[in-house]
């Protein structure tokens, strides 16, 4: 889990796939914790992301780094409603606060429940493969 971590913060933009009834939608993410064990994740929920991700929790995360590696995790998302969850997320990047509150009602932290994580560098070869 550590080392996806690393790899998503040294990138600072990665890519999160859902699906918008049958046409894949694809948008940048920048946050990103370990909560409870679970890669987390966090977004508003009057976006069509939240939406999407509530009608169908499959989804894929990609990047790349500038070295030429490549990770892709792929799962379901899973919630965590808890206050706890939201507080850690503003003190783990506190410029989420320019965009979100504790207690706004908007703000969620999502998990990748039931998944896993793959580095490969250009020639293919896998330096890592975790169940999440």
């Amino acid at each position: 889990m550590k080392e996806v971590i690393r790899f998503l913060n040294d990138c600072k933009v990665y890519y999160l796939a859902t699906l918008d009834g049958d046409q894949p939608r694809v948008r940048p993410l920048g946050f990103v914790m370990e909560y409870d064990g679970k890669l987390s994740f966090c977004t508003n929920n009057k976006k069509d992301m939240f939406k999407q991700m509530k009608l169908n929790p499959r989804v894929e995360i990609s990047t790349a780094s500038s070295d030429g590696k490549t990770l892709r995790i792929t799962g379901t998302v899973g919630f965590n409603p808890s206050r706890a969850a939201r507080e850690k997320a503003l003190e783990i990047m506190p410029l989420l606060g320019n965009m979100y509150s504790v207690d706004d009602g908007m703000f969620e932290i999502f998990y990748i429940d039931q998944g896993s994580a793959v580095i490969t560098d250009m020639t293919g070869v896998t330096s890592l493969n975790v169940t999440l």
